[in-house]
């Protein structure tokens, strides 16, 4: 019996986790067993505990790096442990820096080949930012590459985060969408809403019988543009425009995390941490964990992305801290400010030139 694998693609902050929740809840209804796979950038594993909360799916955790370099020969490792469970369906949460592509690559192994097939690739982006990407990260162009990447081997693209942007906008970003993939359903949704049954139809329990499975149509890179895209006018879409060897360097070359403590001692109100994060939002394109705040002693699961912190109660119990990612984030200094701002908390004190690694 030959397990579907779907593949949950996307930049950091689109909303992947929150529609892997919703999966769950559907593969539920239909009565399957799910097995996760969830890969994250830094050492503190938030994501993997959202689920917990609200899934008892068996989950393997790749932490600290990214399946696509780093972690890649962990990979089938955790993928069998996870067949070992016998599950129905498989899903595959990749980071945001990640291309979808070297997971398909991995599931030709000779330990998972005929076990394991690619389903479905999903990519999740934020319509609120997904246009300023281009610009935001031009100057790492790898980067820029595995961003394209996921838009363009999706099946099914979820353009997430509507309710921020105008009818003008999606319409840009159709077109930028289209240039890149002509094929990918293509999905308008807030909060990852969206029909799941139709996505997951054909998947059946084990026990019951075989399933089709669509072959892997993307393997490997065969070409480059010569220049990053430039999503919104038009230019440097189309891969067959300049020809380059396939890139085989990390997806996420300056991507910087790093984990940090939360003294609770502090006292810290959320305009305390909101004011800090939005002092570095030059750099900071991610963070997450869990909190505790002046206002409340209850747990609070922290989740920044587009510029945006989004708070919600958790019952998580164990020591509380912050994960914060960025592009050349400068993550010493971003440390001694954060010490600071525990040690004092008066935010208006703090006033890095930039969230950016100084030259």
């Amino acid at each position: 019996m030959t397990i579907p694998v779907f593949v949950l693609s996307g930049f950091l902050g689109s909303g992947k986790t929150t529609l892997l929740l919703r999966m769950l809840e559907e593969s539920k209804k239909l009565g399957l067993r799910p097995g996760i796979l969830m890969n994250e950038l830094g050492k503190a594993d938030v994501d993997g505990l959202i689920l917990e909360g609200h899934s008892s799916a068996s989950i393997e955790k790749l932490l600290d790096g990214c399946v696509c370099c780093s972690k890649k020969s962990e990979l089938t490792g955790s993928l069998q442990a996870l067949l070992v469970r016998k599950p129905d369906i498989l899903f595959i949460e990749l980071t945001g820096v990640a291309n979808p592509e070297e997971i398909a690559d991995v599931l030709t192994e000779p330990g998972l080949l005929g076990r394991v097939a690619l389903k479905q690739v999903i990519t999740v982006l934020d319509a609120e930012n997904f246009m300023d990407y281009n610009s935001l990260f031009a100057s790492d162009k790898q980067l820029v590459r595995t961003l394209r990447r996921q838009v363009e081997v999706a099946d099914l693209i979820l353009v997430n985060k509507t309710d921020y942007v105008h009818r003008i906008r999606l319409h840009q970003i159709e077109k930028a969408i289209r240039k890149l993939n002509g094929h990918a359903m293509l999905v308008y949704t807030t909060h990852c809403r969206v029909e799941l049954k139709p996505i997951l139809e054909g998947v059946q329990p084990v026990q019951k019988g075989p399933l089709t499975v669509r072959p892997i149509r993307m393997t490997k890179i065969t070409t480059h543009p010569k220049e990053p895209s430039t999503a919104g006018t038009g230019r440097g879409m189309h891969p067959a425009d300049s020809p380059e060897p396939a890139e085989t360097a990390p997806s996420h070359s300056r991507v910087r995390t790093v984990t940090l403590p939360w003294n609770q001692a502090a006292g810290l109100t959320k305009a305390d941490v909101d004011a800090f994060l939005q002092r570095w939002k030059d750099g900071l394109i991610r963070a997450k964990g869990y909190v505790t705040f002046a206002e409340s002693s209850h747990m609070h699961l922290l989740q920044y992305a587009g510029k945006r912190s989004y708070w919600e109660p958790s019952f998580y119990q164990g020591e509380p801290y912050l994960v914060f990612i960025g592009i050349d984030l400068d993550t010493d200094r971003l440390s001694e400010e954060w010490q600071r701002l525990q040690d004092t908390p008066q935010p208006q004190s703090l006033e890095p030139e930039s969230g950016r690694r100084r030259k």
